[in-house]
């Protein structure tokens, strides 16, 4: 649930209740270091609950990304061609969320009275047992690579200094 905003037990109750109902989803859940896991319920046998868990590498693997809508989450996922389920807790994370849906590459449900344990295992179900949410994360996929992002990054940083330098790099 991101590095700043992983303070809510509520959120990760929800998530290790609905972890349960889903027997056969194995969940890799990273709480960071402020919940401590000796203070969540009790942890179902197909989820693993770590402080923090190699995110890039386990959305090689993934059918689902379970994510608090932050930016990077999102588009790690997504070039990876992850289709998610949001849970937006702050900051611009319900705009991410509302794009996620807008895209077809996943759903959400937002961090008040309709954050249930039903809900979260309802939109897990949806988004896994849809096939068009992984083909819209996949075509999302393709497009981020064929983007080029991090020469495009790099081009305009340079740029940038070199307007702000004279021209020297």
């Amino acid at each position: 649930m991101g590095t700043l905003l992983n303070r809510s037990p509520q959120v990760f109750n929800v998530i290790l209740e609905s972890a349960a109902k889903l027997p056969e989803v194995q969940v890799v859940l990273s709480v960071g270091e402020d919940i401590g896991i000796d203070n969540l319920p009790p942890i179902p046998s197909n989820a693993i609950v770590v402080e923090r868990a190699p995110q890039l590498e386990l959305l090689k693997h993934t059918q689902l990304c379970l994510t608090h809508a932050g930016l990077n989450t999102a588009l790690e996922a997504l070039a990876q061609g992850v289709p998610m389920v949001a849970i937006p807790v702050g900051f611009d994370q319900p705009g991410v969320a509302a794009r996620i849906a807008h895209h077809g590459v996943g759903d959400f449900v937002g961090v008040d009275e309709r954050l249930t344990v039903e809900s979260v295992t309802g939109l897990i179900r949806k988004v896994m047992g849809n096939p068009t949410y992984r083909q819209r994360a996949n075509d999302l996929k393709e497009v981020i690579a064929r983007a080029n992002g991090l020469d495009l990054a790099a081009n305009l940083v340079e740029k940038a200094y070199r307007t702000a330098h004279g021209g020297a790099l």
